[in-house]
């Protein structure tokens, strides 16, 4: 049987079996996109040999880059994704009637062409949302151009720090964001497994905490993001995350209507209550 193997941490391997041929196996001008059906976890997204996203548990991602911060915030209207090509967060913010702008910022527009054709069961028409504008360039560059307060909430769907996304783990890239947030606009970002990725999320909290009014952590469990609990930091400029008042908060999410997955207002306040090893990488 045909198999995708994937060495992300050093010492462990996970592999997956593959129903039929690949969809795509092709070299954009930045990196190596993969697309394949799986026997267990669907269909996968693969760029430059590590796993970005199963549809069969997308949703435990997407739906937490998106929905704790929207419904602390309350009020969330202008919306940046960097990264996030395959649509998967798009579409969580989008079913936010509030949300008057996206703009989705990925430096491969090949991505997103192959989402498009292979993912629409995922990202469900989100790229032809009039809401939604996709601009295939550098974030970092973006954001060097973006005034002070244009968004509510900004979620970096990034890839591990290696190759062209090396750039969106940098404190340069933090402080930009930062700036491009209004107040109380809140930054979400994608910091690996700490398992097996605990310089990352040490590192990372520390510059958050540098650059940002407020910071702090928050986690998920993607089955085939290898390691457990899959980390989401966040900055924010005045507004405290997973401080909600919990019956406030339920009300919120009941009334808005919205159909999710992975998401509840249960989950939302579990997922602020860290292991005692994770607190100890926050020093």
């Amino acid at each position: 049987m045909r198999t995708f193997r994937e060495t992300l941490h050093t010492g462990y391997e996970q592999m997956l079996h593959l129903q039929g041929d690949p969809l795509v196996d092709r070299e954009s001008a930045f990196q190596h996109i993969q697309v394949f059906d799986s026997v267990a976890n669907g269909r996968v997204l693969v760029l430059d040999g590590i796993l970005q996203l199963t549809d069969r548990d997308e949703s435990a991602y997407s739906e937490m880059l998106v929905h704790p911060p929207v419904f602390e915030h309350g009020a969330v209207k202008r919306v940046l994704i960097v990264g996030g090509g395959d649509g998967a967060v798009a579409e969580e913010v989008l079913k936010h009637p509030g949300v008057e702008r996206v703009d989705l910022v990925d430096i491969d527009a090949e991505v997103v062409d192959v989402a498009k054709e292979f993912f629409g069961h995922v990202h469900k028409g989100a790229f032809d949302d009039e809401r939604l504008t996709f601009y295939p360039e550098d974030a970092f560059e973006f954001l060097g151009r973006t005034a002070e307060g244009t968004y509510d909430l900004a979620i970096a769907d990034r890839p591990d720090p290696v190759g062209p996304a090396q750039s969106l783990f940098a404190n340069d890239f933090y402080s930009r964001l930062q700036s491009a947030l209004a107040g109380r606009g809140v930054g979400v970002f994608q910091t690996g497994c700490p398992f097996y990725q605990g310089d990352e999320l040490t590192e990372t909290h520390k510059l958050l905490q540098g650059v940002f009014q407020d910071a702090g952590v928050y986690v998920t469990v993607v089955p085939t993001y290898t390691g457990g609990f899959m980390a989401l930091t966040w900055g924010a400029n005045g507004l405290d995350l997973g401080t909600a008042d919990a019956s406030s908060l339920r009300r919120a999410v009941e009334a808005s209507g919205i159909q999710t997955d992975y998401y509840n207002a249960d989950m939302h306040a579990a997922a602020f209550a860290l292991p005692e090893w994770m607190k100890r990488l926050l020093g």
